[in-house]
């Protein structure tokens, strides 16, 4: 049987996580063989799947082009999967907003449990996957003829590129069309921004209720420009008012896995830990020594923010 990966695609874009969800659906390939197939559902979506037949390891891209399907709303979304579910044996999302949203409508419609977040592939039928905020990985094994997986990005690296002008993968268009009277779409808020994304960017720099104030994240800005980095938040920042949510890192924020996290006056809840501990290097400062955040961090300094963050700007432009 096949791997269906659902590609997550904004503004035209494949999104960096569907190649990292690719990632997990080879490893899965590996212990079953089969073909890995992407489904490419949207309105206008042409230039998505020519990307996503680019991505290595692919074998086939199903496109679903349609006004239906054009902000890839749970039913219609969970009703084309359904349709096509009887050609797969797993079917692999990102963990994302749009993957939480439309995966468990699948796994409800097909009468199967849903597998989520996880982080390995132990063999086609068993799989690892964080919890308890992180504190402890579980070791889950399904027995569903179907299995309805979403992915933690930060869990797998991402698969390549093609250089080639064309893809490897073939482009196959789907005809069917769902019938949507459940749901519409009204509208969407989306924060304007020249920095990378939050959960893919390589450099992060968040701040947390230490920084006292919306206004004093200005103090960011410098560091995050110099290092391309995007900015984050802890909860208490967003709770406080300073920043917005989707700016939060956390369990119940986005999870990221930078190059470089550089954690600014956060104390390092456990809530907070759990989406940022896979970073590669983990630098804190925080006026505080017992904080939590120094039991992860690479590199640590004891200090006050407003003093060793204007200092540090400095530095970088030595």
């Amino acid at each position: 049987m096949s791997i269906l990966v659902l590609a997550e695609h904004h503004d035209g874009q494949l999104a960096g996580a569907t190649a990292h969800v690719v990632a997990a659906a080879q490893q899965v390939k590996e212990t079953i063989g089969g073909d890995v197939d992407i489904l490419v559902a949207g309105e206008n979506v042409g230039a998505v799947a020519d990307a996503a037949a680019k991505l290595d390891g692919v074998s086939k891209v199903r496109v679903a082009d349609h006004a239906v399907y054009a902000h890839q709303l749970a039913e219609p979304m969970g009703a084309l999967l359904v349709e096509l579910a009887g050609d797969y044996s797993h079917i692999l999302a990102a963990a994302s907003t749009t993957g939480k949203n439309v995966l468990p409508r699948v796994a409800a419609l097909k009468d199967v449990s849903q597998l989520s977040e996880i982080v390995e592939v132990v063999d086609a039928d068993t799989f690892k996957r964080p919890i308890y905020a992180g504190n402890a990985i579980a070791t889950v094994k399904s027995a569903d003829s179907l299995k309805v997986i979403t992915v933690r990005s930060t869990g797998f690296n991402a698969v390549g590129v093609s250089l080639q002008d064309q893809g490897s993968a073939a482009v196959e268009a789907v005809d069917f069309i769902a019938e949507n009277s459940q749901s519409r779409f009204i509208r969407q808020e989306l924060a304007e921004s020249n920095r990378p994304e939050l959960a893919a960017a390589k450099v992060v720099i968040s701040g947390g209720r230490g920084m006292g104030s919306g206004e004093n994240f200005k103090l960011l800005d410098g560091i995050a420009d110099k290092l391309g980095a995007a900015i984050g938040a802890s909860r208490a920042a967003v709770d406080a008012g300073f920043v917005p949510n989707d700016m939060q890192v956390g369990q119940t924020g986005k999870i990221v896995a930078p190059e470089l996290y550089i954690a600014v006056g956060i104390s390092g809840a456990i809530q907070h830990l759990a989406g940022m501990k896979d970073s590669k290097v983990i630098v804190a400062i925080n006026k505080d020594e017992e904080a939590p955040i120094f039991q992860v961090a690479d590199y640590g300094l004891v200090g006050d923010l407003f003093e060793v963050v204007p200092e540090l700007e400095r530095r970088l432009d030595q």
